[in-house]
């Protein structure tokens, strides 16, 4: 099968920050304002789940907590024998990653149903556990490996009913949705979308909104700012971007982009220089 990911994990940078390994002794909270998202491995032990938004929970039972979007949340251990290993982490450019709205703001999985990633697991908490040189870049990038790896279980799985990864576990979806992650910048229609899905026009296009949770075109309109934020945020010129992401001229792209985030791309750029 075709890599589903490979497009997002080229355009958008993925890194994870581990700041707890090993028993959690105290109350731990995150706030939303920070703009990460989490992922936390709970090994062994309890731990009361308070989110925003949502009744607390017990949860006595291995898992992976997976906050993909930045959500108020904190962890309460129940018990002096609560094993966990906690990251932050960022994916892109924030407001407009697709990622963002491809996933419910909180993924709940027991580490039983997810042996595909038993060994990663081991690995990190092994890692983890340890005092060797390089220790933290190591669990660092093994989170990374993790959240990908999770990423392709809840696919292959099917655990999701909408959104981007749910059109990238469709067979006929993904075909279409990869095309236009690879090339932004080609003259893509519903007619050549629908093509490239082996689907009839009305056929692709009902489909697609039932399942990604938009039109083709309008996530079309979205990839290529997504895309536009993140060459900006490396330092391309906004026509040198424009060209890139399928707009016939710097302007043509400047009306989109202030329509959409409410600022130019350059002062948007400096903006993220700033902060």
């Amino acid at each position: 099968m075709e890599d589903r990911l490979v497009s997002l994990l080229k355009r958008f940078e993925l890194r994870a920050q581990v700041f707890q390994a090993g028993p959690l002794c105290h109350s731990a909270e995150f706030n939303a304002g920070d703009d990460l998202g989490y992922i936390h491995v709970l090994r062994a032990g309890a731990i009361r789940l308070h989110s925003d938004g949502r009744r607390a929970v017990k949860i006595d039972q291995p898992c992976v907590l997976f906050y993909m979007t930045p959500t108020t949340h904190r962890l309460v251990p129940l018990g002096t024998d609560t094993d966990t290993v906690c990251a932050s982490f960022e994916f892109g450019i924030g407001l407009h990653n697709p990622l963002l709205k491809a996933l419910p703001d909180l993924v709940h999985i027991t580490l039983a149903d997810l042996p595909n990633m038993a060994t990663t697991l081991e690995l990190l908490f092994k890692e983890a556990m340890e005092n060797h040189c390089g220790r933290q870049a190591i669990i660092d990038r093994m989170t990374e490996v993790l959240i990908v790896l999770l990423l392709r279980e809840l696919m292959d799985q099917g655990r999701l009913e909408s959104g981007l990864l749910a059109g990238l576990s469709d067979p006929r979806l993904a075909k279409a949705i990869n095309a236009l992650h690879a090339d932004p910048a080609s003259a893509w229609s519903l007619d050549s979308l629908a093509d490239v899905a082996n689907m009839s026009r009305a056929r692709f296009a009902v489909h697609f909104r039932e399942t990604v949770g938009m039109t083709p075109m309008l996530y079309l309109s979205e990839w290529r700012l997504s895309v536009a934020q993140s060459l900006l945020r490396r330092g391309w010129a906004v026509q040198s971007v424009a060209d890139q992401v399928g707009y016939a001229s710097a302007s043509a792209l400047s009306r989109a982009f202030t329509a959409q985030l409410g600022l130019s791309p350059s002062k948007w750029r400096r903006r993220q220089v700033s902060d």
